[in-house]
């Protein structure tokens, strides 16, 4: 970790986070800024559900991004603490992106978060982000970007894809120059501060919603039940992590469709999950899956608190 006393004249260091609809490319910019993964993605809409930290460091700056959950207005007692998870992160952070992908027309849904925006936009920059700038043509990010600014007076406004990189290096100078001098808030080489039972979860939720998007995309929670090494191996062997994780549904039907026949698709999930957790946490991994309905979790406090919500 840098000392204090090392701590080059300028330093930055502070908060960011990234708001947006859902499904806005917020979690991916993320990966792409860190240069890791940490947090999940999905083609669907609303796979963040924290607010998942990121670190990046550099040699004048350390920049801590928050991937926010979608705004989005809400039809389950979940969808209402989510929202509150953003509006908490963005009441707190030096600087704040306000994303909108490039292939998708700016709408109702973007004018009501900037509407929101308006009242932290006086003490916080909000820069415009456009992202996924490849997945469209370049009279459409001029449309886009067109669109971004009748929407409010944006600090700066940047088009960008982290897929491609385009521009990556140049958002995160824009939100490094927004931040306060100061000393590190983490040390060296730690990527994120989230728990590692919270990250596995996540990569076992993000298998889980891989072949069943369009079935229930927000029904599925997973708790970890047991994480501890192996007991008793040999001396010589690699050692092993046992986990234990439970994958909550709402319906029957549900736990039908995430076990698949003859439990082919729950197999797959362990596979998919496994392979990722063993490459984040470099250990090898003994994954023990099991799927339990928590009748309307979505809406039921008691069990949203049991969830982790």
């Amino acid at each position: 970790m840098i000392g204090f006393a090392d701590v080059p004249e300028g330093f930055r260091s502070g908060f960011a986070c990234f708001v947006g609809r859902p499904n806005a490319g917020k979690s991916t910019l993320t990966n792409a800024l860190i240069g890791q993964k940490i947090a999940i993605t999905s083609s669907r809409p609303q796979t963040t559900r924290h607010a998942i930290r990121g670190i990046l460091h550099r040699a004048d700056a350390q920049l801590v991004v928050v991937d926010t959950p979608g705004l989005h207005k809400p039809r389950t007692l979940l969808g209402s603490r989510l929202n509150d998870v953003v509006r908490e992160t963005w009441a707190e952070v030096d600087v704040i992106g306000f994303c909108v992908p490039a292939d998708q027309p700016v709408g109702r849904g973007d004018e009501f978060i900037v509407n929101e925006l308006r009242s932290v936009a006086g003490r916080t920059p909000v820069l415009g982000v456009v992202t996924k700038t490849d997945k469209t043509q370049p009279d459409q990010v001029a449309e886009r970007l067109t669109q971004m600014a009748a929407l409010m007076e944006f600090a700066e406004v940047v088009p960008c894809s982290a897929v491609e990189g385009f521009q990556v290096d140049l958002l995160a100078d824009l939100l490094v120059a927004r931040l306060p001098e100061g000393p590190p808030l983490y040390p060296d080489g730690e990527l994120t501060d989230e728990p590692e039972e919270t990250l596995v979860a996540e990569l076992i939720r993000e298998a889980a919603l891989e072949g069943v998007r369009d079935e229930l995309p927000h029904s599925i929670a997973v708790v970890i039940e047991e994480m501890a090494p192996r007991e008793g191996r040999h001396p010589k062997a690699d050692p092993m992590l046992d986990i234990q994780a439970n994958i909550y549904v709402e319906r029957s039907s549900q736990k039908g469709i995430v076990i698949g026949k003859g439990g082919e698709r729950l197999r797959q999930v362990g596979s998919d999950s496994r392979r990722q957790i063993e490459a984040l946490l470099g250990t090898k991994v003994f994954l023990d899956l099991h799927v339990k309905i928590a009748k309307d979790w979505q809406r039921d406090p008691r069990q949203l608190r049991k969830l982790g919500f």
